[in-house]
């Protein structure tokens, strides 16, 4: 079974940046411990205009863009 980190809606930094959509893991842990990486990285790197945050879906995390 394949885990997967989902950004939500991809902003204009995002864009920018190329930064993927959707990224597949091996195991739920794995997903689950790059998605509050990516998120915080997001926060922390990007214009500072959206916020993200993570949420698990089913057996998936997406990473929303408020």
């Amino acid at each position: 079974m394949k885990y997967h980190v989902v950004v939500e809606e991809l902003c204009e930094c995002a864009k920018r940046k190329n930064m993927p959509q959707i990224k597949s893991f091996d195991d739920k842990d794995s997903a689950h411990r790059i998605a509050r990486a990516w998120a915080n990285e997001l926060n922390e790197t990007f214009c500072g205009e959206h916020e993200f945050a993570v949420t698990e879906v089913d057996d998936n995390y997406v990473i929303s863009v408020g």
